[in-house]
Protein backbone atom coordinates (compact mmCIF):
# COMPACT_ATOMS: atom_id res chain seq x y z
CA UNK A 1 0.00 0.00 0.00
CA UNK A 2 2.86 2.54 0.86
CA UNK A 3 4.57 2.31 -2.26
CA UNK A 4 1.30 3.32 -4.34
CA UNK A 5 0.26 5.77 -1.95
CA UNK A 6 3.24 7.90 -1.73
CA UNK A 7 4.02 7.27 -5.69
CA UNK A 8 0.81 8.93 -6.44
CA UNK A 9 0.79 11.83 -3.86
CA UNK A 10 3.73 12.45 -5.57
CA UNK A 11 2.45 12.16 -8.87
CA UNK A 12 -0.78 14.17 -8.25
CA UNK A 13 1.13 17.04 -7.17
CA UNK A 14 3.50 16.79 -10.60
CA UNK A 15 0.55 16.30 -12.80
CA UNK A 16 -1.40 19.65 -11.19
CA UNK A 17 1.01 22.15 -11.71
CA UNK A 18 2.84 19.80 -15.29
CA UNK A 19 3.13 21.08 -18.65
CA UNK A 20 1.47 18.03 -19.82
CA UNK A 21 -1.50 19.06 -18.19
CA UNK A 22 -3.76 18.80 -22.01
CA UNK A 23 -2.58 15.36 -22.19
CA UNK A 24 -3.77 14.81 -18.56
CA UNK A 25 -6.98 16.42 -19.09
CA UNK A 26 -7.79 14.87 -22.48
CA UNK A 27 -6.86 11.41 -20.79
CA UNK A 28 -9.78 12.34 -17.95
CA UNK A 29 -12.24 13.45 -20.42
CA UNK A 30 -12.05 10.69 -22.39
CA UNK A 31 -12.64 9.03 -18.64
CA UNK A 32 -16.19 10.44 -18.28
CA UNK A 33 -16.94 10.12 -21.97
CA UNK A 34 -17.22 6.52 -22.01
CA UNK A 35 -18.17 6.10 -18.29
CA UNK A 36 -21.27 8.43 -19.29
CA UNK A 37 -21.90 6.30 -22.51
CA UNK A 38 -21.74 3.02 -20.88
CA UNK A 39 -23.46 3.53 -17.52
CA UNK A 40 -25.75 7.41 -18.49
CA UNK A 41 -25.00 11.22 -17.92
CA UNK A 42 -26.26 10.82 -14.11
CA UNK A 43 -23.37 10.18 -11.88
CA UNK A 44 -25.66 9.32 -9.03
CA UNK A 45 -26.47 5.96 -10.81
CA UNK A 46 -23.75 5.43 -12.57
CA UNK A 47 -20.23 4.40 -10.27
CA UNK A 48 -18.04 4.54 -13.24
CA UNK A 49 -18.70 8.44 -13.92
CA UNK A 50 -19.08 9.53 -10.50
CA UNK A 51 -15.19 8.00 -9.47
CA UNK A 52 -14.01 9.48 -13.18
CA UNK A 53 -15.20 12.93 -12.16
CA UNK A 54 -13.67 12.88 -8.73
CA UNK A 55 -10.50 12.13 -9.90
CA UNK A 56 -10.64 14.95 -12.68
CA UNK A 57 -11.95 17.40 -9.99
CA UNK A 58 -8.73 16.41 -7.77
CA UNK A 59 -6.49 17.60 -10.74
CA UNK A 60 -8.61 20.67 -11.01
CA UNK A 61 -10.57 19.83 -14.14
CA UNK A 62 -12.49 22.77 -15.21
CA UNK A 63 -16.51 22.11 -14.62
CA UNK A 64 -17.00 23.38 -18.13
CA UNK A 65 -14.40 20.40 -19.13
CA UNK A 66 -16.02 17.94 -17.14
CA UNK A 67 -19.53 18.83 -18.46
CA UNK A 68 -18.52 18.97 -21.89
CA UNK A 69 -17.37 15.68 -21.75
CA UNK A 70 -20.38 13.97 -20.35
CA UNK A 71 -22.84 15.45 -22.62
CA UNK A 72 -20.38 14.00 -25.29
CA UNK A 73 -20.30 10.20 -23.69
CA UNK A 74 -24.19 10.93 -23.39
CA UNK A 75 -24.88 11.87 -26.47
CA UNK A 76 -24.11 10.14 -30.27
CA UNK A 77 -20.61 11.06 -30.29
CA UNK A 78 -18.15 8.43 -31.99
CA UNK A 79 -15.19 8.37 -30.20
CA UNK A 80 -17.14 7.82 -27.15
CA UNK A 81 -18.67 4.65 -29.09
CA UNK A 82 -14.97 3.79 -30.47
CA UNK A 83 -13.17 3.34 -27.21
CA UNK A 84 -12.92 -0.21 -25.26
CA UNK A 85 -10.72 -0.73 -21.74
CA UNK A 86 -7.94 -3.13 -22.14
CA UNK A 87 -5.76 -4.18 -19.42
CA UNK A 88 -1.85 -4.90 -19.83
CA UNK A 89 -0.14 -6.96 -17.27
CA UNK A 90 3.69 -7.25 -17.10
CA UNK A 91 6.53 -7.22 -14.26
CA UNK A 92 9.18 -4.34 -13.92
CA UNK A 93 12.90 -4.36 -12.39
CA UNK A 94 13.25 -6.33 -9.35
CA UNK A 95 9.80 -8.69 -10.29
CA UNK A 96 7.85 -5.74 -9.32
CA UNK A 97 3.94 -6.17 -10.58
CA UNK A 98 2.75 -3.76 -12.89
CA UNK A 99 -0.86 -3.44 -13.89
CA UNK A 100 -1.51 -0.61 -16.69
CA UNK A 101 -5.27 0.10 -17.57
CA UNK A 102 -5.93 1.35 -20.99
CA UNK A 103 -8.84 3.06 -23.37
CA UNK A 104 -8.08 2.55 -26.74
CA UNK A 105 -9.80 2.76 -30.06
CA UNK A 106 -6.71 0.40 -31.82
CA UNK A 107 -5.95 -2.39 -29.62
CA UNK A 108 -2.97 -3.10 -31.90
CA UNK A 109 -1.42 0.05 -31.52
CA UNK A 110 -1.97 0.37 -27.99
CA UNK A 111 -0.24 -3.12 -26.98
CA UNK A 112 2.87 -2.22 -29.65
CA UNK A 113 3.12 1.06 -27.33
CA UNK A 114 2.54 -0.49 -24.11
CA UNK A 115 4.94 -3.47 -24.83
CA UNK A 116 7.48 -1.00 -26.34
CA UNK A 117 7.53 0.81 -23.34
CA UNK A 118 8.11 -2.05 -21.36
CA UNK A 119 10.86 -3.39 -23.16
CA UNK A 120 12.73 -0.08 -23.32
CA UNK A 121 12.72 0.78 -19.64
CA UNK A 122 13.55 -2.86 -18.56
CA UNK A 123 9.98 -4.67 -17.70
CA UNK A 124 8.47 -7.51 -19.39
CA UNK A 125 4.57 -7.81 -20.90
CA UNK A 126 2.90 -10.67 -19.57
CA UNK A 127 -0.05 -12.55 -19.88
CA UNK A 128 -3.24 -12.02 -18.75
CA UNK A 129 -3.72 -12.99 -15.15
CA UNK A 130 -0.45 -13.26 -14.26
CA UNK A 131 -0.26 -10.02 -11.64
CA UNK A 132 -3.77 -8.75 -11.57
CA UNK A 133 -4.62 -10.93 -8.68
CA UNK A 134 -2.05 -9.30 -6.92
CA UNK A 135 -4.54 -6.05 -6.98
CA UNK A 136 -7.93 -4.78 -5.74
CA UNK A 137 -10.03 -2.40 -6.48
CA UNK A 138 -10.24 0.44 -4.10
CA UNK A 139 -11.13 3.74 -2.77
CA UNK A 140 -8.10 5.85 -2.14
CA UNK A 141 -8.35 9.27 -1.05
CA UNK A 142 -4.77 11.20 0.34
CA UNK A 143 -4.92 14.18 2.76
CA UNK A 144 -1.91 15.71 3.53
CA UNK A 145 -1.03 14.76 6.90
CA UNK A 146 0.49 18.73 7.79
CA UNK A 147 -1.78 19.84 10.63
CA UNK A 148 -4.25 16.79 11.45
CA UNK A 149 -4.23 14.10 13.90
CA UNK A 150 -5.38 10.12 12.43
CA UNK A 151 -8.04 10.30 14.72
CA UNK A 152 -9.71 12.88 13.45
CA UNK A 153 -9.34 11.94 9.63
CA UNK A 154 -10.39 8.51 10.49
CA UNK A 155 -13.64 9.93 12.18
CA UNK A 156 -14.35 11.99 9.33
CA UNK A 157 -14.08 9.07 6.98
CA UNK A 158 -15.38 6.60 8.78
CA UNK A 159 -18.83 9.40 8.28
CA UNK A 160 -18.63 8.92 4.91
CA UNK A 161 -18.07 5.05 4.84
CA UNK A 162 -14.24 4.41 4.74
CA UNK A 163 -12.31 1.14 5.80
CA UNK A 164 -9.13 2.37 7.16
CA UNK A 165 -7.07 5.31 7.74
CA UNK A 166 -3.14 4.88 7.10
CA UNK A 167 -0.20 7.24 8.12
CA UNK A 168 2.22 7.31 4.99
CA UNK A 169 5.03 9.75 5.32
CA UNK A 170 3.47 12.72 4.53
CA UNK A 171 -0.39 11.87 3.85
CA UNK A 172 -2.93 10.21 5.06
CA UNK A 173 -3.97 7.57 3.17
CA UNK A 174 -7.96 6.63 3.41
CA UNK A 175 -9.10 3.56 1.77
CA UNK A 176 -13.04 2.31 1.04
CA UNK A 177 -15.19 0.67 -0.95
CA UNK A 178 -15.17 1.92 -4.43
CA UNK A 179 -19.06 2.94 -4.18
CA UNK A 180 -18.12 5.03 -1.11
CA UNK A 181 -15.53 6.93 -2.40
CA UNK A 182 -17.32 10.37 -3.25
CA UNK A 183 -19.17 10.06 0.19
CA UNK A 184 -15.32 9.76 1.61
CA UNK A 185 -14.36 12.87 -0.21
CA UNK A 186 -17.24 15.16 0.99
CA UNK A 187 -17.38 13.70 4.27
CA UNK A 188 -13.59 14.77 4.73
CA UNK A 189 -14.39 17.88 2.98
CA UNK A 190 -16.77 18.33 5.54
CA UNK A 191 -14.70 17.76 8.15
CA UNK A 192 -12.52 20.58 7.36
CA UNK A 193 -9.46 18.47 5.55
CA UNK A 194 -8.04 18.71 2.61
CA UNK A 195 -8.28 16.71 0.22
CA UNK A 196 -5.00 16.34 -1.62
CA UNK A 197 -6.29 13.35 -4.37
CA UNK A 198 -9.27 11.37 -5.27
CA UNK A 199 -9.00 8.22 -7.14
CA UNK A 200 -10.46 4.63 -7.81
CA UNK A 201 -7.16 2.67 -7.72
CA UNK A 202 -5.68 -0.83 -8.06
CA UNK A 203 -4.30 -1.15 -5.05
CA UNK A 204 -1.53 -3.84 -4.21
CA UNK A 205 -2.21 -6.65 -1.62
CA UNK A 206 1.44 -7.10 -0.69
CA UNK A 207 4.19 -4.57 -1.99
CA UNK A 208 8.24 -5.96 -2.95
CA UNK A 209 10.57 -3.23 -1.10
CA UNK A 210 13.10 -1.45 -3.03
CA UNK A 211 15.56 1.36 -1.46
CA UNK A 212 18.18 1.03 -3.51
CA UNK A 213 17.98 4.57 -5.87
CA UNK A 214 19.11 3.29 -9.08
CA UNK A 215 16.49 0.51 -9.18
CA UNK A 216 13.78 2.71 -7.80
CA UNK A 217 15.02 5.09 -10.75
CA UNK A 218 14.49 2.23 -13.56
CA UNK A 219 10.99 1.64 -12.07
CA UNK A 220 9.76 5.43 -11.69
CA UNK A 221 11.11 5.79 -15.69
CA UNK A 222 8.84 2.29 -16.44
CA UNK A 223 5.96 3.38 -14.71
CA UNK A 224 6.41 7.04 -16.41
CA UNK A 225 7.25 5.78 -19.91
CA UNK A 226 3.93 3.98 -19.36
CA UNK A 227 1.56 6.77 -18.23
CA UNK A 228 3.26 9.06 -21.24
CA UNK A 229 1.53 6.18 -23.48
CA UNK A 230 -1.61 8.26 -25.29
CA UNK A 231 -4.08 5.48 -24.72
CA UNK A 232 -2.70 4.85 -21.34
CA UNK A 233 -5.38 5.91 -18.39
CA UNK A 234 -3.25 4.37 -15.30
CA UNK A 235 -0.67 2.37 -14.04
CA UNK A 236 -0.49 0.30 -11.23
CA UNK A 237 2.77 -1.09 -9.35
CA UNK A 238 3.52 -3.01 -6.15
CA UNK A 239 6.63 -1.49 -5.71
CA UNK A 240 7.32 -0.68 -1.90
CA UNK A 241 9.99 2.85 -1.81
CA UNK A 242 10.71 4.71 0.66
CA UNK A 243 9.63 8.37 0.09
CA UNK A 244 12.98 10.39 0.05
CA UNK A 245 14.19 7.79 -2.73
CA UNK A 246 11.11 8.37 -4.76
CA UNK A 247 11.44 11.91 -4.14
CA UNK A 248 14.84 11.90 -5.23
CA UNK A 249 14.27 10.44 -8.53
CA UNK A 250 10.83 11.88 -9.55
CA UNK A 251 12.66 15.26 -9.48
Amino acid sequence: MSGHSKWSSIKHKKGAADAKRGQLFSKLSRAIIVAAKEGGPDPSGNLALQNAIEKARSYSMPKDNIERAIARGSGSDAEAASFETVVYEGYGPEGVAVLVEALTDNRNRTASEVRHAFTKHGGNLGTTGAVAWQFERRGVVLVPAGGADEESVLMAAADGGADDVELDGSSFVVTSAPESLSAVRQALEDGGFTVESVELAMVPKTTVAVSDESVARRIVKLVEGLEDTEDVQDVYANFDIPEEVLEAVAS
